[in-house]
């Protein structure tokens, strides 16, 4: 049904309704069988089921195996505390499964911010009566009446509109209000329903006039509804670190798993007994499980955001802080994003010259305006005081502003700006209004006993009507040259992707003519021309620059028309300004061309250009395309960020490896379906939380190497208790005192080291580019991590001799020398791990250039660390829990100096790699 080009009988006809609309009978007999119009949720998985899932990802049934492993340990060799061992495991568990449930249902509740976009009530006609009625109720075939400042609840067909003009940037991203008529239109209009002006949609916002229409789509068959079931069915797939950290257990599974079976056969064939090489291969597998990595990476993610949140950046998926490090494009919304998403004067051309319009002057040339040369300025500014429609309301603290159409809204604040013309306006005394057909506006006013018009409009439309040029405050003849040079600025204006509006005026002599266009608008005498446009937010250049700089591509997609596309991206450097040049080959690509292209042109379009060469503007785009857009790159191997603030950018948000919505402009579904939101709607704060991401990833990759360096430690006395006569230097509940209690405060203290200096001049890290990659695992486990075993197999037997004990004496579990024997070996790793923490700081920077106290957190992790030590030796609680035993103080020396070593060992290792 082409239901733009039918007439007004043959739409009631085509919806079967009539102009006195639905009676009850048919509209409840209607919503039976098309449902409410409602954005009702796509059918999911249950949350239960959904909850359950998160127990069956691959770290989480690594961590079910150890804590399987430990109960049965305990089971067979009771009292070693291989059952706390188990329930810590199964709370980590727990904890994560939590925390990432809650993450995945945040994410879904998009559609209930859709929902909360459309009114709350609709009016209209039903059985010849005007009725009000929650919009839900709506259907097929109701009259609907629309009143300026509602926002629609359906999509309609307009058989009356009387100077109505629609905001549709929510849907379409373009930021210009359109007219709508209710004249019926030609079937190539129904090929984009956007295009159609007989058409009102679901989600948009009337911004002056009225009119009524009939309904034709309700819920989900609405373009908002399309939308909605996109951005609900767009799989973002997982994060880059996400698939990291995946990465990362595969490797340490099969690497515990592997040494735990191969020393399971050596303790077999040493004549060790089934169970007890059962019981030795489980402490291998549990101390090589990073049980406490998931939590500090999700700690370490979170400290990030908060960071990021006092720099304006409310990071919703944690996931998202690290992936922001990594950006290496950002496709960015114009409308509210790049620009202030509001009309604003910005130019004015009359009497020859062209004067830019600040908040509080006036410039020429760079220069102020002398007050005697803005007579001029003062009638321009008077005709477009008189000639407005925007409506004065009472802000904050009593100032005035204004609502109603944005170019009008946007000439009563240069009234304000310049002027007391707004407040002395003369009575009104008619109107032409404005006029699809005649594009202009016409106010007559009486002023000084004569009879004034007022007219404003499209230059083309105005300046043949116009007989009289105002130069210094007289009216002239509008000879030939004059005429040019006016029509010239018109066209230089237009080319910039300003809105110019012509504004001329008139005084009539012989009373009140005919209220007709014909007799009052002509032989009129031109004020000046007006250029309007959405400006750039100030910061934004310095963001684009800086982006750059870090190696980010920066892609502007927008559903706004090419040459204000082009425009802007000119104002904030993402294309060079090129003067003389055309300004739309090759620079900018529309929907039509994207859909003409084949996925192997639009790769090719995509691709890094070379230096100098700047990326394609993507103009009057469809929600359809951005997506595409998107996808396209992430294919590619890039890792996308995606901006915006309309319903139109929901999909691509969701897609993206990064959604990021703007806060204050942005409407509710953008917002929910984003992963970080913009608090102050500044594109420069995308580039500081790209700074902090970056800095996340760096620290995930020093605690990374710090917890692993601990595993050695762990790793080696099972060894030895496997292959030599002697006790087991540490048992399973220490190996959990330290990955689960003295580790995690120094590692988030790394997390929360401060960002390199040169971090934002690199180019951002390969998607290729693996977090446990070989120089990582060669320096946590093949030299500090072996310096740490060395040091705590060397104080157990130190100790142990010490106290007499000698090669192949057998000790109790319970003896007292044992348990001190093992607590000197748990004391000396967690000694080790204070000197490791430093040595973390930097994988090539020595300490003692980075300063010991210029992460206080640092400082702080290592007291808490120390503190819990202390309390896990000299407590009886500790004792108990963890079969210590008290130390005598002396002990506490050598293992100082040994720590110390270490970190020597690691300053000469730092010399080395640095020549």
């Amino acid at each position: 049904m082409n239901i733009v080009s039918l007439g007004e009988a043959d739409v009631f006809k085509a919806l079967e309704t009539s102009p006195a609309g639905l009676s009850e009978e048919e509209a409840r007999s209607r919503l039976a069988r098309d449902g409410p119009n409602s954005l009702e949720e796509i059918k999911r998985a249950p949350l239960l089921g959904r909850f359950l899932r998160q127990f069956t990802h691959f770290l989480a049934l690594l961590l079910w195996v150890a804590a399987a492993l430990a109960f049965l340990a305990d089971a067979l060799h009771p009292g070693q505390g291989m059952a706390t061992l188990g329930w810590a495991i199964l709370g980590v568990i727990l904890i994560n499964a939590l925390f990432s449930f809650v993450q995945e249902y945040k994410a879904e509740r998009a559609v209930h911010a859709l929902r909360r976009l459309l009114p709350d009530t609709a009016w209209v006609v039903r059985g010849g009566q005007t009725r009000q009625i929650s919009p839900g109720l709506l259907v097929s075939g109701d009259v609907l009446l629309l009143e300026e400042g509602e926002r629609v609840p359906a999509d309609a067909r307009l058989i009356e509109a009387v100077h109505l003009r629609v905001d549709n940037s929510s849907l379409t991203g373009e930021s210009a209000a359109k007219l709508r008529r209710a004249a019926q239109e030609p079937d190539e209009a129904a090929k984009d329903f956007f295009t159609a002006s007989n058409l009102v949609f679901a989600g948009t916002t009337v911004l002056s006039g009225h009119g009524r229409a009939v309904v034709y789509a309700t819920g989900l068959r609405t373009e908002f509804g399309k939308i909605a079931r996109l951005a609900t069915t767009v799989d973002p797939g997982l994060s880059p670190l996400q698939h990291e950290i995946v990465k990362v257990t595969h490797v340490v599974a099969l690497f515990a798993v592997g040494l735990g079976l191969l020393f399971f056969l050596i303790g077999v064939s040493v004549g060790r007994g089934f169970w007890a090489s059962f019981l030795f291969a489980v402490g291998i597998i549990v101390a090589n499980v990073p049980e406490g990595l998931l939590p500090t990476v999700t700690l370490a993610l979170a400290m990030g955001s908060q960071r990021m949140a006092r720099r304006k950046a409310l990071i919703k998926q944690l996931m998202s802080v690290e992936t922001l490090g990594c950006t290496t494009v950002i496709c960015t919304d114009k409308t509210g994003t790049l620009t202030e998403n509001r009309m604003r004067v910005d130019r004015l051309y009359l009497d020859g010259r062209v004067l830019d319009v600040g908040r509080s002057h006036l410039l020429e040339n760079g220069r102020l305006v002398p007050m005697e040369n803005q007579r001029g300025v003062e009638s321009l500014v008077r005709a477009v005081a008189c000639c407005n429609n925007a409506k004065p309301v009472r802000g904050q603290a009593g100032h005035l502003l204004f609502t109603g159409d944005p170019t009008e809204v946007a000439l009563a604040e240069l009234t304000q700006r310049h002027g007391t013309a707004w407040r002395s306006r003369p009575p009104r005394m008619g109107e032409l209004p404005f006029d699809a057909d005649r594009k202009c506006m016409t106010t007559l006013h009486w002023i000084e006993g004569k009879l004034v018009a007022f007219v404003k409009g499209a230059p083309e439309v105005v300046l043949p009507l116009c007989s009289r040029i105002e130069v210094g405050g007289e009216a002239r003849p509008l000879a030939g040259p004059e005429r040019d040079a006016v029509l010239a600025h018109s066209r230089t204006l237009a080319e910039q992707a300003y809105r110019v509006l012509a504004v001329a005026s008139r005084r009539i002599e012989s009373g009140l003519p005919a209220l007709d266009s014909s007799a009052v608008e002509r032989d009129l005498t031109v004020l000046g021309l007006v250029g309007l446009m959405d400006p750039p937010h100030r910061e934004v250049p310095e963001a684009v620059a800086r982006c750059r700089q870090a190696g980010v591509r920066v892609i502007m997609i927008t559903g706004d028309h090419p040459l204000t596309a082009l425009a802007v991206a000119k104002q904030i450097g993402l294309v060079p300004a090129h003067p003389g040049t055309d300004q739309t080959s090759g620079s900018v690509i529309v929907g039509t061309q994207l859909d003409a292209m084949g996925e192997e042109d639009l790769r090719f379009l995509l691709a890094p250009r070379p230096s100098g060469r700047a990326d394609p503007v993507f103009a009057r785009m469809a929600p359809q395309h951005k997506l595409r857009v998107v996808s396209v790159l992430k294919a590619m191997g890039e890792v996308v960020a995606v901006t915006g603030d309309g319903v139109n950018d929901a999909p691509a948000l969701q897609k993206a490896d990064i959604g990021i919505a703007m806060g204050r402009a942005g409407t509710d579904v953008a917002k929910e379906t984003a992963d970080m939101i913009l608090l102050d709607d500044n594109f420069a704060t995308i580039v500081n939380a790209i700074e902090e991401g970056r800095a996340v990833y760096a620290n995930i990759r020093k605690f990374v190497t710090y917890v692993l360096s601990s595993n050695v430690p762990e790793i080696v006395p099972y060894l030895g208790y496997g292959l030599f006569p002697i006790p087991l230097p540490l048992t399973v509940p220490q190996i959990l005192a330290v990955d689960l209690g003295t580790d995690i405060l120094p590692a988030l203290a790394l997390g929360a080291d401060p960002p390199d200096p040169d971090l934002m001049v690199q180019p951002p890290r390969p998607r290729t580019e693996r977090l446990l990659n070989l120089p990582l695992l060669l320096r946590a486990y093949g030299f500090l991590g072996l310096i740490e075993a060395a040091l705590a197999m060397g104080a157990f037997f130190w100790f142990l001799e010490a106290q007499g004990w000698t090669w192949g004496m057998p000790l109790e579990w319970t003896d007292p020398l044992y348990q001190q024997a093992t607590t000197v070996t748990l004391a000396a790793i967690v000694v080790a791990q204070v000197a490791n923490v430093f040595a973390c700081r930097s994988e090539r920077a020595s300490v003692f250039t980075l300063g010991f106290f210029t992460n206080p957190l640092v400082l702080w992790g290592i007291a808490a660390e120390l503190g819990l030590l202390a309390l896990i030796v000299y407590t009886p609680a500790g004792n108990l829990i963890l079969g210590t035993g008290a130390l005598p103080w002396w002990i506490w020396v050598p293992l100082g100096v040994g720590a110390t070593g270490l970190l020597l060992a690691e300053e000469v290792r730092k010399r080395m790699v640095a020549r």
